[in-house]
């Protein structure tokens, strides 16, 4: 066994693969992936993106969609759910095995609707009644409109992937829509086992813009108590609030509300730790990965990062190891001029423009891409 599988074996981590590809599929590349112990798979729209326009792999099914007249952003939603159908029932097997815990795969509603409650909410039914897989998670952004369109979906019986959390104060409202959504559901006399949930915490993307604050606090006095101190809390924050946000996830679970929603079936919305590649060079290779194993928990691992802990990973129990530090090293970034809620507030809304970014250069090569097939007699 791998350590990979340990991860889920000795410590009740769930590991993920956070990427996807048509090769994966026609490689029998998933399949190694699962003996090597990952238990789920998350995608967005840039990996999706760089799969597409990485290679000739989808040309053959997108030839055929544009011939048969379907429209560009048509097509392409043809291309990306083939491939998640394809990934879920790979991955069924183990959902079946482990009767819901794990075999999930997860696909993302349009970056354009990410402050549009109404339109989120009617794209992930649409996404749910069309894939019609229980192992599926349609991942929906936490900004304040899509806060509510988590609610909705849940309290709908619908499974959802909640992405783009980068603060303890939004985390708090996705945990309170989830509760919400689950009472809703029960109260409508529906079944809270059919539905599962996750929490996608980004990581490192905070402890690069954090970084980048801390140094040039750092340099514009150089040579202080300030600077100094600014210095050495480079590269703590991401870990010290993921570290609180398991600690909020403990306490919301703990208490006899989620008690009550048990007896019924209903799961618990387990964390899940997304970005946990390393970002900056000068930091251990698994940094993040180390530092947040933990029973309840998901990380979605890139594959460069996966074989990385294959080969020379430590599996601990790491992401409750000490809450008093974590708080400590936030109140730190406060005394020395770091705004977290700026910091939060700008990676937000940065996730959303690069998923919409990423959205919209592939629509435009696949219409660009459609018209030379056209003039080509496809």
């Amino acid at each position: 066994m791998s350590r990979v599988h340990d991860l889920y074996d000795a410590q009740g981590q769930s590991p993920w693969l956070d990427d996807l590809k048509r090769s994966y599929l026609t490689s029998g590349e998933l399949e190694r992936y699962l003996e090597l112990g990952i238990r789920g798979l998350t995608s967005n729209p840039t990996i999706m993106t760089k799969a597409i326009e990485g290679g000739s792999d989808y040309d053959e099914q997108f030839a055929d969609l544009v011939a048969s007249g379907k429209a560009v952003e048509e097509s392409y939603w043809d291309l990306v759910l083939s491939d998640v159908t394809g990934a879920l029932e790979a991955f069924r097997p183990l959902y079946e095995r482990s009767q819901g815990g794990d075999g999930y795969v997860s696909v993302e509603v349009a970056p354009s609707l990410a402050h549009d409650t109404a339109g989120t909410a009617v794209m992930a039914r649409e996404l749910h009644e069309r894939v019609a897989r229980p192992n599926l998670l349609v991942k929906i952004p936490a900004t304040k409109a899509g806060v509510p369109a988590i609610e909705q979906t849940i309290a709908s019986g619908r499974s959802v992937n909640v992405t783009l959390i980068f603060s303890l104060e939004r985390y708090s409202e996705v945990i309170e829509a989830y509760l919400s959504g689950l009472e809703r559901l029960v109260a409508a006399g529906g079944d809270p086992s059919a539905v599962a949930s996750v929490a996608s915490f980004f990581v490192s993307r905070v402890d690069t813009e954090v970084d980048r604050r801390l140094e040039a606090i750092a340099a514009g006095e150089p040579g202080t108590a300030k600077a100094e101190r600014a210095s050495s809390l480079r590269g703590k924050a991401a870990i010290a609030q993921a570290r609180l946000a398991y600690e909020l996830f403990k306490e919301r679970f703990g208490t006899e509300r989620f008690a009550g929603l048990a007896a019924r079936g209903a799961r618990l919305q387990r964390p899940l730790w997304a970005s946990t590649s390393t970002k900056n060079p000068a930091y251990p290779d698994l940094l993040y990965v180390e530092a947040l194993i933990g029973p309840d928990t998901v990380d979605t691992l890139p594959p460069a990062t996966i074989e990385a802990f294959a080969d020379h990973g430590r599996v601990a129990r790491t992401v409750d190891a000490d809450p008093e530090e974590a708080r400590a090293t936030i109140e730190a970034l406060g005394e020395v001029g770091v705004d977290l809620d700026d910091v939060t507030r700008q990676l937000e809304a940065e996730g959303v423009a690069s998923f919409s970014k990423s959205f919209d250069e592939l629509i435009d090569s696949l219409g660009h891409k459609a018209v030379v097939l056209g003039a080509a007699g496809r």
